[in-house]
């Protein structure tokens, strides 16, 4: 099949997807620049490879898969242990907050989300963020469904630990 990608579709699909790339990609790397470097890889990669999109889940679905595995990928890198390092020696760096997260109104809640292991972060932001099924989830994660669950069960439970000196009664009933 022989697909094209014109300037002003895909431009629509960055205007589309941006934000929403964003946030991902920052829920995972918790920093600003590397998320909007990640971001603008995402679309690099989709636009070289754009012919090989085969549609079998939604663009959204296929940028955001894009996204997590470069979320990954730069959280594995040499790049991303560098700088923490370099942020473990810096005395203020708790002190910049990132934008997207000052806009947050439950800044609470996104700290304790962000604190969470990158396992069961990553349940959580896919379920509850990316409002995903189970089985999407499982399949975007390359788990069983049944992990998805007891991940998501432990998640709930290390977030109710992290928030219960809080005012986040709507989390805590069970």
């Amino acid at each position: 099949m022989n697909k094209a990608l014109d300037e002003r579709s895909f431009s629509q699909i960055m205007e589309d997807h941006t934000d929403y790339l964003l946030q991902i990609a920052f829920l995972y790397v918790k920093d600003w620049p590397a998320a909007e470097d990640i971001v603008q890889d995402v679309f690099i990669s989709f636009y070289q490879k754009f012919d090989q999109f085969e549609e079998r889940s939604s663009l959204k679905t296929y940028l955001s898969k894009i996204t997590v595995n470069k979320c990954k990928d730069y959280l594995k890198s040499w790049r991303y242990r560098m700088q923490v390092l370099t942020n473990s020696f810096s005395v203020n760096s708790k002190k910049q907050r990132n934008r997207l997260v000052e806009q947050d109104e439950k800044v609470e809640l996104a700290d304790a989300v962000l604190q969470l292991p990158l396992k069961y972060r990553e349940v959580i932001i896919s379920y509850y963020f990316e409002e995903l099924p189970i089985l999407e989830v499982a399949i975007q994660l390359n788990l069983s469904d049944n992990t998805v669950k007891t991940r998501l069960r432990k998640a709930r439970a290390l977030l109710k630990e992290e928030l219960k000196n809080n005012q986040w009664e709507v989390l805590l009933h069970e």
